[in-house]
């Protein structure tokens, strides 16, 4: 058996990786395809080596542009390699452009289609990625789930239950297995930041950075945070190049908000492991929080992982500076741990996904 897994944006990296690994331990040659949609290398390259994931077989280089045409792009330049590779099975990982793209081009040249976290809705149709995911899931031939949610979701919509599984978060995989490097690493003391004293903010959904209004509401609010306990705040190319057309400061909180580059993924999660309190965007961070406990202020109206709200650490807030200021303040006041583990995200998910394919 040959597998297909493709990949382009950071989120992907850390989904795919326990993948490729339990494919490859059952012998089922596991070949990666990059996409290219994120082509900088500090959102992409670094987390192949971070990882330890093999260098993909073709790199589509197709970068970036509107969702339309990103996904026409990568649809384009898809078509080749899977017609010259001819594998048996397509494995495609979250809502991004690449998979919604990748599931496309399967589908219409007859290759089995596998969804690695399938069935996640926000039921937010001006998301981009909530339609990447409902046409994905429409395609699958396998739909891998990561909590019971999903699974009621894509029941709803008429998906086959004999198509549907319930796996657990591939996500967890990798968090479970790099959470000792992450520590051993100790980012909080490269930042002269004391464990559980300070707050990290990742900021990067269109919905807030792209809305003037809604990145000021947001920014204040991290100021406001700023005055109680020091922020970190990694900031993404996105959420830098709207603050500055903007004419938003990159200096804010009085020195109290320490803006940095983007971080890999061991710093980040030994980050999210230390901190007090995590303000963010990120469906992923929302997930990480959730495993180890951390107060998370979710800024959104939203989400499409509702497990991560109902047991979890999450609380979701949106843009509106009051609501922000008032969950910061809760959480502040509460425990430094908070909520459950869901019982599934036990870092099985991805043998369960090889033992599935490989059963096929």
């Amino acid at each position: 058996m040959r597998v297909c897994v493709v990949a382009g944006a950071r989120p992907n990296f850390m989904k795919i990786a326990p993948v490729v690994r339990a494919l490859t331990t059952r012998g089922i040659s596991a070949g990666i395809v990059h996409t290219g949609q994120h082509y900088d290398e500090r959102m992409s390259d670094a987390f192949f080596r971070e990882l330890d994931i093999p260098q993909p077989f073709a790199n589509l280089e197709a970068g970036a542009g509107t969702p339309i045409s990103q996904t026409a792009e990568i649809m384009k330049r898809f078509e080749p390699v899977l017609v010259a590779d001819r594998p048996d099975w397509v494995v495609v990982v979250g809502d991004v452009n690449s998979t919604v793209a990748a599931a496309m081009v399967a589908s219409k040249l007859g290759v089995r289609l596998a969804h690695v976290e399938a069935g996640l809705r926000s039921f937010d149709r001006t998301m981009p990625e909530e339609l990447n995911r409902i046409v994905t899931d429409a395609l699958s031939d396998r739909l891998f789930a990561s909590e019971p949610c999903a699974v009621a979701n894509l029941q709803r919509e008429g998906i086959d239950e004999s198509r549907v599984f319930l796996v657990g978060n591939v996500m967890i995989d990798t968090l479970q297995a790099n959470l000792e490097r992450a520590r051993a690493a100790r980012a909080h003391a490269r930042f002269d930041l004391e464990p559980g004293e300070f707050a990290l903010a990742t900021l990067h959904r269109p919905s807030n950075v792209d809305v003037r209004a809604n990145l000021v509401s947001i920014l204040s609010a991290i100021e406001y945070a700023a005055k109680r306990i020091p922020v970190l705040l990694p900031l993404h190319p996105r959420t830098r190049k709207r603050m500055e057309e903007f004419g938003l400061s990159q200096s804010i909180g009085g020195g109290r908000v320490k803006i940095v580059e983007p971080l890999g993924y061991l710093d980040t999660i030994g980050l999210i492991d230390k901190a007090r309190l995590v303000l963010t965007d990120s469906g992923g961070v929302q997930e990480e929080t959730t495993y180890l406990r951390v107060p998370c202020i979710t800024l959104r109206d939203n989400t499409e992982r509702p497990i991560t709200v109902e047991i979890g650490s999450s609380r979701l807030v949106g843009s509106r500076y009051e609501a922000i200021v008032a969950a910061i303040d809760a959480a502040m006041s509460g425990p430094n741990r908070v909520g459950t583990v869901p019982p599934i995200w036990d870092g099985r998910a991805a043998e369960r996904i090889a033992e599935n394919l490989a059963a096929v």
